[in-house]
């Protein structure tokens, strides 16, 4: 093996997320490495692990240490994170309001950085992680796995192509069951809501395959939300059951376009799919609607089902498969996106030689499904729910935010009242 074709890797964040997605990714990866044109065969090697305390890292190296080449394990409560200056790059996958931290902490040390949505929870943090990442030549994406699901990718072929044209309105919806608020995010939900979660899959399918993707010039312009409380938290509290998220764009035109988005994690454990996923968009010649839970397959078993496994799993995201020729595999498209970020990495690093690496960068900063510097609307829309669902908790409900008005880039407008709160001054 060549000792220039390793990318040497940290983790951030060692929960669900990374148990369904990341871990299935690196022990694949610890067999076969990957290949790239003009470099050949890279080698992907976990070499950090970091968790809050480090007994989540104590746990997976207990299983699967061996396998994965026995990483060191951190907790992050070490703001130097050890191991770090020996990284290529570090994968982030902790709850949302501590992705901002280790990004800056990676990316001040010139390492490229891989985040999980939403990459973070305000404008100005995302504007000191884009200058860092620009001043340090670092490739900085975030996770959008939905943009990978084939159903998705069918949605952004017709619209690229014409053959839908305009969309004017649309609803999504996105229900996880009772046990993510009660026990698998237990440690970190109060305080939060579950739009800031999920909502930014199809807030992030909306801007950039009805915006960026399809050439179409338009601008984001309102931001509204409510919400239910008292099951995740106290019923006057700030944790939120779930959220109902409008946002509205507008045509240069003057035509416009509003989306709503429901939210909840307090759905019944019983519930038949881990998550329920439906999506209506209207468009100037077509409708389009999905519901990602109900595509074919319908599961019983006696003693299982619908509690230990679901009755009806969503297979494109992430399943444990036997192949034809006996070997075991994880695939889907919640892997998919991972893989990408490593194989464009390697590509980064080895794909040619050190003078054009640059170029190469600039290449792959160019990708808007993904890059940090096109996650500005994604953010700005979670900025502003946030904001609005703490006025309501507060006890001030109703509030909008106008996107780029004279006032800023991100101001609250409050029912009956001349107020006006900038939350972002420069333009979104």
């Amino acid at each position: 093996m060549d000792p220039c074709k390793v990318l040497h890797l940290g983790m951030a964040g060692l929960g669900m997320i990374f148990e369904e997605t990341y871990l299935p990714v690196f022990l694949e990866l610890a067999r076969k490495p990957i290949w790239i044109p003009g470099a050949g065969p890279v080698t992907c090697q976990l070499d950090h692990l970091y968790s809050r305390t480090g007994s989540r890292g104590s746990m997976i190296l207990a299983k699967h240490g061996k396998d994965l080449g026995n990483p060191g394990n951190h907790a992050t409560s070490d703001p130097a994170l050890p191991g770090l200056d020996g990284l290529h790059a570090l994968m982030i996958a902790t709850p949302d309001n501590r992705h901002f931290q280790l990004a800056k902490t990676a990316l001040q040390a010139g390492k490229h950085i891989l985040i999980e949505k939403p990459s973070v929870l305000s404008l100005q943090e995302l504007d000191e992680l884009q200058e860092l990442a620009l001043k340090n030549h670092c490739l900085a994406r975030v996770v959008y796995h939905k943009l990978l699901d084939p159903d998705h990718k069918r949605l952004r072929t017709l619209v690229h192509d014409g053959t839908i044209r305009s969309v004017r309105s649309g609803y999504a919806t996105l229900l996880e069951p009772r046990q993510i608020s009660s026990d698998q995010f237990s440690e970190w939900i109060s305080g939060r809501n579950p739009g800031t979660y999920v909502a930014v899959h199809y807030v992030k399918l909306i801007d950039f395959t009805f915006g960026i993707a399809s050439g179409q010039n338009w601008e984001l312009k309102r931001i509204s939300a409510t919400g239910q409380r008292g099951i995740a938290g106290p019923a006057q509290g700030n944790t939120w059951d779930s959220v109902q998220l409008r946002i509205e764009y507008a045509y240069p035109d003057g035509r416009e376009s509003a989306f709503d988005i429901h939210t909840s994690w307090v759905n019944p454990d019983c519930f038949p799919g881990y998550v329920d996923q439906e999506v209506q968009f209207r468009f100037e010649n077509a409708t389009w609607l999905a519901h990602q839970r109900k595509r074919g397959v319908e599961l019983s078993i006696e003693g299982l089902t619908p509690q230990t496994i679901k009755e009806t799993p969503n297979h494109h995201y992430n399943a444990e498969l036997l192949e034809p020729w006996n070997e075991r595999r994880r695939r889907g498209y919640g892997l998919e996106v991972i893989n990408k970020f490593l194989e464009d990495l390697a590509h980064l690093e080895f794909g040619g030689p050190e003078s054009q690496k640059i170029n190469r960068l600039r290449s792959l900063r160019g990708q808007s499904w993904c890059d940090l510097s096109a996650d500005r609307n994604t953010v700005a829309i979670v900025q502003a729910m946030e904001a609005i669902l703490d006025c309501h908790a507060q006890g001030a409900p109703g509030a909008c935010a106008l996107i780029n008005t004279p006032e800023g880039g991100i101001s609250l407008k409050f029912p009956g009242s001349s107020e006006k709160r900038v939350l972002y001054s420069n333009r979104v």
